[in-house]
């Protein structure tokens, strides 16, 4: 099934595998990236002479803002290679777009097979994606292509219509299903209000992209718990993002996002650009290999992780990936306390009160941070401002302040017409920390 041996070899033939692709991107990006040439002619480097991994850290970190302002400057092909246009989700600021050639999609692919492997998905599995593969998205797509290239059967459903997704299930009867994990507790909510009996439904296995399903010890949070409880399914965890152009999926262990080191050099930095203990949390920072289009190199992420290298026990030797604790720029200084919004949502998504939210950060008049948790409830509750502080306090130690809203008002604020993503968090700090 070609999982590819690299990931099992000793950890010194890894490291040799990567300097060696590591030689070949960065030649290739200075005879092909307009951006990057210029970066290097500017700081005085020779290419040659990043042989190392560690030699990276001599060379500057590019971050979404050059992407914005200099989108045209990293492409490396003509424009008639372009196969495909890719645009993120604008999560810091304005989408960027990437341009993608055939290899490029090959790649992706490619990554998306051996990711999938890694989960436990086999050929002739059916795979039903609750995923969108329109609006630019490199998800969809990628998955799409992945599972075509592994040989198994793909149902394109979409995301939302809890009913057409059941419907879906009904008829043609997939083992796997791939999609954001809050959502499969709405799909399970209605079949619970339908009278559908998802337990036998012959879904098996729910790949899950886009939200946390783990805390840093790898225990499920109370996302994944509550998904558990309702459903006994294997629940398998996904990190990924446009500008990586590679997945990091668990395997069955469930302990961390195993890395393809053919695929992606990855580094992991403080606030001052310094690299962090292993163990210790720290910005990703990452540098694709095989990437023909838009490569990149040493781009800030913005995401905050740890990452394991112990031999897992699936056989793999190459590092994993922890879930994210947050992003950089989304630190939150409230009460005291160091927060992160995954933190807050997660408390948020397990409330039976809750119907949906929107956390919104602002400045005081001190300069300090405040928070303020809008909820539209699902039914009246005399008594459920009290209870969501006390779930936040036994959670996160602190508790923010909740106004109680419309839940029409609140879906509006979710899912406005020119956005990808639900919107979750809105930061009106006047500065990013």
């Amino acid at each position: 099934m070609n999982i590819p041996d690299i990931e099992f070899r000793p950890a010194e033939e890894i490291r040799r595998h990567q300097e060696e692709k590591l030689h070949v991107a960065l030649t290739y990006l200075y005879e092909r990236s307009p951006f990057y040439r210029r970066m290097f002619d500017a700081e005085g480097i020779d290419v040659r002479d990043i042989r190392r991994l560690e030699d990276l850290q001599r060379l500057p970190l590019t971050d979404k803002k050059d992407l914005q302002r200099e989108n045209g400057m990293f492409l490396c092909v003509p424009r008639e290679k372009v196969i495909d246009y890719i645009t993120t989700s604008g999560t810091l600021g304005d989408p960027v777009t990437f341009a993608m050639t055939d290899r490029d999609l090959d790649r992706l692919a490619y990554n998306e097979k051996i990711s999938f492997l890694c989960t436990g998905t086999q050929p002739g599995d059916v795979v039903q994606l609750m995923t969108t593969l329109d609006k630019r998205f490199m998800a969809g797509l990628a998955y799409f292509l992945g599972l075509r290239a592994l040989g198994a059967g793909i149902i394109r459903v979409g995301n939302g219509i809890p009913e057409l997704q059941w419907d879906t299930i009904r008829r043609i009867g997939p083992d796997t299903v791939m999609c954001v994990p809050s959502f499969i507790l709405h799909i399970i909510k209605y079949a619970e209000e339908h009278g559908i009996d998802y337990r036998a439904s012959g879904v098996r296995k729910i790949v899950c992209i886009g939200e946390n399903l783990r805390e840093q010890d790898f225990s499920l949070n109370l996302l994944g718990q509550r998904i558990r409880e309702k459903w006994d399914v294997e629940l398998y965890s996904t990190y990924a993002s446009t500008e990586m152009a590679t997945t990091f999926a668990e395997c069955r262990y469930g302990c961390g996002g195993h890395h393809h080191p053919e695929l992606i050099v990855c580094e992991l930095i403080d606030e001052t650009g310094r690299p962090v203990a292993e163990g210790t949390v720290g910005e990703l920072v990452v540098t694709t290999l095989g990437v023909e289009g838009m490569p990149l190199l040493r781009f800030r992420t913005g995401d905050l992780v740890s990452i394991h290298t112990a031999p897992c026990r699936c056989g793999r030797t190459s590092m994993r990936v922890s879930p994210v604790v947050g992003r950089a720029n989304h630190m939150i200084k409230y009460k005291g306390t160091t927060l992160y919004p995954p933190a807050l949502f997660d408390v948020l998504d397990n409330a039976a009160c809750v119907e949906n939210y929107v956390v919104v950060v602002r400045d005081n008049e001190h300069g300090n941070d405040d928070v303020l948790v809008r909820i539209g409830l699902r039914h009246r509750s005399e008594g459920a401002v009290k209870e969501l502080k006390d779930l936040f306090r036994a959670r996160i130690r602190v508790a923010p302040d909740i106004e109680i809203c419309p839940a029409d008002e609140i879906r509006k604020i979710n899912f406005p017409d020119m956005s990808r993503k639900p919107v979750k968090f809105i930061d009106n700090r006047k500065s990013i920390r």
